[in-house]
């Protein structure tokens, strides 16, 4: 290695310097106009009171109830979803950073050695050669001119992101889930009161069917009738016994860890449970408002980068593989004076045959970028309808649930008075099992009609982006970055 030289972290510097400054082949990035309508069906247009978005809400202040915030906060540390998905993200991270590395050279310490037998002089005696090296050296680096590497590192940052709104994506559906879980399990306690209460009734129905047949004054037909009702008030219970515990097995996976049931014994009634509503907004406010909306953006802002990296493809690739040290024929001479020195080593690769196989990786950035397009659309669609669900069921449910309660109210008057008229004689007793059998399923309607409200509410909640604030909500676009 002739020549001497003080070596380089200047010309790293220099080269970094200027690669930072090569343009991208990358198109430039334009968001997609929003497949939906500019408001949800049946929205209001009329001027109203400025309320917080739900995405602005905390689930700490929308979720009022106690028990329910211990449950979601041992949700938030324990569930194995949301491990998997934080886990994402440190895998995303360290595959940007392994990308941005590639745009800076890589320097090593190398030592190197050799020995090799010349050629045999004339008098036939033999040498070996020995070279020893040690130094640092840089291999293959690329200057990036074409923006190749640049845009590359463009792509894994976009899948980073990406990974950051699945993250909070998991996390909206898990607080979610738990709620809506949580609320059904009090939905079953419910149910189980009114199935065990009813039971209590029917049997006392049925013990006076029987010494009133074993007393000759009723018929057989009332009997049986007592005793069908009494068997499926029988089946209503451990249906709804087992309905409990598959709540309560659910629950407990989605905390992540045993004991859920033990937590959520601590519950508030069912009947005082209430969320607070929110407001609906606009469409265009879910591209910022909603994580999976945003995740699918970026995974378009990486397929875009990759378009660039498939471009640079077809121009020339410039490398260097540089070093610096010393070398000597003898190891023990190797750091002595006079022994330093340095080499350069360039290279040059222009494309000219390659069987087709950068246009090949062109087309195939290209229609990636298409699929990522149409899943975009698709995500923002679904997102719209799963609002727009969610808003039928608030305008609708309300009025659901006072007929329910109405008629339920009704059946409760008429079972008063058939059992009084059978009491004095004046109707039949299957007048009376038949008002029983109907109040029966009419206070079951109003809970599961109040459960659907109350679920709907919840869903209403995490479909507009609500469970996850943040306050930096705008996408990281390749022309908003630094």
């Amino acid at each position: 290695m002739p020549g001497k030289i003080n070596f380089t972290p200047v010309f790293i510097a220099a080269c970094a310097l200027f690669t930072g400054g090569c343009a991208s082949l990358a198109p430039d990035y334009i968001r997609p106009a929003a497949p939906v309508a500019a408001q949800f069906p049946g929205a209001s247009t009329a001027a109203s009171a400025p309320a917080p978005a739900a995405a602005d809400i905390e689930w700490q202040s929308f979720f009022t109830d106690a028990g329910l915030k211990q449950l979601i906060e041992v949700a938030l540390q324990n569930n194995r979803d949301l491990r998997i998905a934080v886990l994402n993200i440190e895998q995303a991270r360290a595959q940007f950073q392994v990308r941005r590395a590639d745009q800076f050279p890589t320097v090593n310490a190398a030592l190197t050695g050799s020995r090799q037998p010349n050629p045999a002089p004339a008098n036939g005696a033999g040498r070996i050669t020995s070279v020893y090296t040690a130094g640092l050296a840089v291999t293959a680096y690329e200057f990036d001119f074409f923006g190749r590497v640049a845009s590359l590192k463009d792509a894994a940052l976009a899948q980073y992101l990406a990974t950051e709104e699945g993250r909070r994506t998991a996390q909206i559906s898990l607080i979610a889930s738990v709620a809506t879980t949580y609320i059904g399990l009090l939905a079953d306690d419910e149910l189980l009161s009114i199935t065990q209460q009813t039971l209590v009734t029917r049997q006392a129905s049925y013990k006076l069917a029987k010494l009133r047949f074993d007393s000759g004054v009723a018929s057989e037909l009332d009997l049986r009738s007592a005793e069908s009702l009494l068997e499926a008030a029988n089946t209503a219970l451990a249906q709804q016994t087992r309905q409990r515990a598959l709540s309560e097995n659910a629950l407990t996976l989605l905390l992540g860890q045993a004991g859920g049931a033990d937590l959520a014994s601590k519950q508030a009634s069912f009947a005082t449970t209430t969320l607070q509503d929110v407001p609906a907004g606009l469409p265009s406010d879910l591209l910022t408002r909603r994580p999976d909306i945003r995740q699918a953006e970026q995974q378009l802002i990486a397929a875009n980068a990759n378009i660039g990296a498939a471009r640079a493809a077809f121009f020339p690739r410039i490398s260097l593989t540089a070093t610096a040290g010393t070398a000597s024929s003898r190891l023990a001479s190797l750091f002595q004076a006079g022994t330093w020195g340095w080499t350069l080593t360039p290279q040059l690769l222009l494309p000219i045959f390659d069987a087709g196989r950068n246009s090949a990786g062109l087309a195939s950035s290209k229609a990636a970028e298409g699929i990522a397009v149409a899943t975009y659309e698709k995500v923002i669609q679904t997102a719209f309808k799963e609002v727009s669900d969610a808003l039928a069921g608030r305008a609708t449910y309300a009025e659901q649930l006072r007929a329910t309660q109405a008629q339920a109210d009704a059946e409760a008057a008429r079972y008063r008075l058939a059992d009084l008229r059978y009491q004095n004689g004046v109707a039949s007793q299957l007048d009376q099992l038949d008002a029983q059998r109907s109040l029966f399923a009419a206070r079951q309607t109003v809970v599961q009609t109040r459960l659907a409200q109350l679920q709907s509410q919840v869903t209403l909640y995490k479909v507009l982006g609500g469970g996850w604030k943040d306050e930096a909500v705008a996408v990281v676009t390749p022309s908003s970055r630094p």
